[in-house]
């Protein structure tokens, strides 16, 4: 259990520091206003939660413990939104579709309101 928590917690560092230089691009880039570097931090975590689920789910090449480094540390500490798309393809695969539009619908509604109120709730400070 130890071991575990420290290869998520040394693959989350670098994900991290990963996803601090990436945004750093909000500066230097701008697209419409969009902070283009949390797009590129979400679309690149995507994509690799993709490759590495798709390779784990055909392949035997990436151990207990590399998958815990890169999908749970690496991955998650660059970017939770990558999960949230990866367990979306999950349901899509285990042909719950409704399920995985509920659940988006819900996280993107829910995580916005949250966020008006949590700015709020910082007002009243």
């Amino acid at each position: 259990m130890i071991k575990d928590i420290l290869i998520v917690g040394m693959g989350g560092f670098i994900g991290s520091v990963g996803r601090y230089f990436v945004s750093k691009l909000n500066i230097y880039w701008d697209f419409f206003s969009i902070p283009t570097g949390t797009l590129l931090v979400n679309i690149i975590g995507s994509f690799i939660i993709g490759f590495l689920t798709g390779l784990s789910d055909k392949t035997t090449i990436l151990s207990l413990e590399m998958r815990l480094f890169l999908m749970v540390g690496f991955v998650g500490g660059f970017t939770t939104f990558s999960s949230f798309t990866n367990e979306n393809l999950t349901l899509i695969h285990n042909g719950q579709l409704l399920t995985m539009l509920l659940y988006t619908g819900l996280s993107v509604f829910l995580g916005f309101i949250a966020v008006c109120l949590g700015y709020a709730l910082s007002n009243l400070l």
